[in-house]
């Protein structure tokens, strides 16, 4: 009897608010995300949490008190089971947060107790980087390594291009252009998480790949003279960050006098970044600046599109040779970056 194990890989999200501090501490306690050595990093981490909590707090209360990514995964766990009826005797998909439960120690047990013949590990972030996917499988195959996890893994790096996913997310945009259109000229903003731009510098792939995403949405979209920009949003601490951010963007199209249809083109799940900080903060921005509409896409979630995606990506991992690969199985970032694990 063979059986399958898929893991989906995400950052995860307090569940109560009481674990907003400590889903902090465990965020910037990652050497992916603050790379001082320790114990200046957990003292930073303590001290980030402590001064960001309340504040945290205050986000996750405008959607109830918790973030909804953990049964947002879930529901795209079970369809990708669903996707990947017949490719072994029994496909279980399992998931692993990096920063709040299920965490990855746990979830390995889980996975051994299974006692897969493969594994296919896969995570929830389309464009790779060294502060998201790196982390995740990193610490999978330490806490792998841990527990006499042996079984063979296949580890999919990024699938910035992968066609149902670009199909995906060009159905949502070309619906909203549609609705945008009834307010005059329109301007799609495909918006990401940002990055300090020393990460970027250093070799991290992960802007270039935003660009490629958003660009082949733009290809799928066959629209004329569609108006179109990439932008960053989620900018915390001193550091000069990548840009343009999604604030001056906003800006200029009130100052242009076009509405804005507003793409969470990195995100794939809905959460805080998109619920409160797109649909509350940056809506209410665009509203003072004079923006005409302000149009927001949904996160793919469980499209079926997408889910094809992913279920074709496990079918390509397996196929191939244990280790980690893209979804063309080559490397798919210029030399210049460094930092892809290719």
């Amino acid at each position: 009897m063979r059986r399958l194990a898929v893991v989906l890989f995400n950052l995860g999200g307090p569940d109560n608010l009481d674990a907003v501090s400590p889903f902090l501490f465990n965020l910037f306690n990652d050497p992916a995300i603050i790379a001082a050595p320790n114990p200046i990093r957990y003292l930073l981490a303590k001290w980030i949490s402590f001064r960001r909590a309340p504040i945290a707090r205050g986000i996750y209360k405008e959607i109830g008190g918790a973030s909804p990514l953990l049964p947002e995964t879930q529901a795209q766990a079970a369809a990708l089971v669903r996707a990947l009826k017949g490719e072994a005797d029994e496909v279980r998909a399992f998931i692993a947060m990096r920063y709040w439960h299920p965490m990855t120690a746990e979830v390995v047990g889980r996975v051994k107790s299974f006692d897969p013949d493969e594994i296919v590990l896969l995570p929830l972030y389309p464009q790779y980087s060294t502060t998201t996917t790196a982390s995740s499988l990193k610490e999978w195959h330490k806490q792998a390594e841990r527990s006499g996890l042996n079984a063979p893994s296949h580890d999919v790096c990024c699938y910035p291009l992968a066609e149902g996913f670009i199909k995906g997310v060009s159905g949502l945009v070309g619906a909203a252009v549609r609705e945008a259109g009834k307010h005059g000229s329109s301007r799609v903003l495909f918006s990401a998480h940002g990055l300090p731009k020393k990460i970027v510098a250093a070799g991290d792939p992960y802007q270039w790949q935003v660009e490629q995403t958003s660009r082949a949405v733009v290809e799928a979209l066959d629209t004329p003279d569609l108006d179109w920009a990439v932008c960053y949003q989620s900018r915390v601490g001193p550091l000069e960050w990548i840009g343009p951010s999604l604030g001056n963007e906003l800006k200029r199209a009130g100052e242009d006098g076009v509405a804005v249809v507003v793409v969470p083109i990195a995100f794939v799940s809905e959460h805080s970044e998109t619920l409160v900080e797109l649909d509350i903060e940056y809506r209410k921005m665009a509203e003072t600046l004079g923006v005409p509409a302000y149009i927001r896409v949904p996160a793919l979630g469980h499209d079926e599109n997408f889910i094809t995606a992913l279920a074709e990506l496990t079918r390509q991992a397996v196929k191939g040779e244990p280790g980690i690969r893209s979804q063309a199985g080559g490397r798919p970032c210029p030399a210049g970056h460094g930092k892809c694990p290719l």
